[in-house]
């Protein structure tokens, strides 16, 4: 049976036609998926008896609901999907924000040195029905203001089906989301040997939403020892793609840079990080490494991180502290879906 969940307006509009149904139907059915939200077909009750009973010969909603849930001291709760070997979502509560951390794969093959869910491996993507049914399954789901493809995987690496969330998430017969509510995490995947296209163009074109880009050494040489994908998608090379559009307005562009101990936080990293990033109107949040197990990477001092981000700031660059969150509950996406599975 295949999924509703995921279609858009115009294939429920074939849909319908198929089924002998006028085409505001294909509105009546998108208004049942993604604003009333039901799990089944049989509670489209403006659709005719026979409609219904059509469309659950060849569809179904396609809702998948997690299997596992821990909470943190702090507010933050981490959700296990049955999806592969276990995919996670985070909501991450804020003051008046509630944020989704959401996956895009079964796992991640850019295999990043500091990263747990690179360890087990690449299983696949997830379909645009999987990739909802994070947002909508979560216990806070009716309370979510803002969204992060910042979870497992690479979402660049699945752009079709990302974008097609993106495109639901945001448009007005879906959940009428401003595009502003939703950042895109990536390592910078600029080019696809299979169609020899740029899925980070691709982004910049085809959406409105905020990019972070992960980033984590200046050095290609060191960049490489931490995440291998650099000599396929180099970091200058994603750079000078981000230097062709316009980050004055609304639209914002952040690096994400962890802090590892001895490896990327002294001053040169700092003074080179200063100068590869000149001219361009961006934020840069550094963020305290959570450790993983069996990895001799550690964590920079508090401290060395205060000197860090003042001296970035100090040569014109606005740097934040990213405040650290979920620690107690196994904070690394990989880790729930590891223990679920020796369970």
């Amino acid at each position: 049976m295949e999924p509703l969940l995921g279609k858009n307006i115009g294939e429920l509009q074939t849909i319908c036609t198929g089924l002998g149904l006028k085409p505001f139907a294909a509105s009546q059915i998108a208004d049942w998926l993604y604003r009333k939200r039901v799990r089944s077909v049989d509670e489209m009750t403006n659709l005719p008896k026979a409609a219904r009973a059509g469309l659950s010969r060849s569809y179904v909603v396609g809702r998948t609901g997690y299997v596992d849930m821990i909470s943190s001291v702090d507010g933050t709760r981490k959700y296990l999907f049955p999806f592969g070997p276990g995919v996670e979502a985070v909501m991450i509560p804020d003051k008046d924000r509630s944020t989704l951390c959401v996956s895009s794969q079964k796992g991640c093959r850019m295999g990043c040195r500091f990263c747990m869910t690179g360890r087990g491996g690449w299983h696949g993507n997830l379909t645009p029905a999987e990739i909802l049914s994070q947002f909508m399954e979560v216990d806070e789901a009716a309370e979510l203001t803002n969204a992060v493809f910042m979870g497992m995987g690479e979402p660049l690496d699945n752009w079709d089906s990302v974008r097609r969330v993106i495109d639901i998430l945001t448009a007005p017969w879906g959940f009428g989301w401003s595009p502003k509510r939703i950042t895109l995490s990536t390592i910078g995947v600029t080019s696809d040997p299979h169609t020899g296209g740029s899925p980070l163009r691709r982004f910049m074109d085809e959406c409105s939403c905020h990019l972070a880009v992960s980033l984590h050494n200046p050095f290609p040489e060191e960049r490489a020892e931490l995440m291998p994908m650099e000599k396929p998608f180099p970091i200058e090379k994603t750079l000078s793609l981000i230097r062709e559009y316009d980050f004055t307005g609304q639209r914002r562009v952040s690096f994400e840079y962890i802090m590892f101990a001895g490896i990327n936080d002294d001053k040169r990293h700092a003074d080179a990080l200063a100068r590869m990033l000149r001219g361009l109107e961006c934020r840069v949040n550094l963020i305290r490494f959570h450790r993983i197990p069996d990895s001799p990477l550690a964590p920079s001092p508090m401290p060395v991180i205060g000197q860090f981000k003042d001296r970035l700031n100090a040569a014109g660059v606005l740097t934040t502290l990213r405040a650290s969150r979920g620690e107690d509950i196994l904070a690394a996406c990989g880790m729930l879906s590891g223990r679920k599975k020796e369970q």
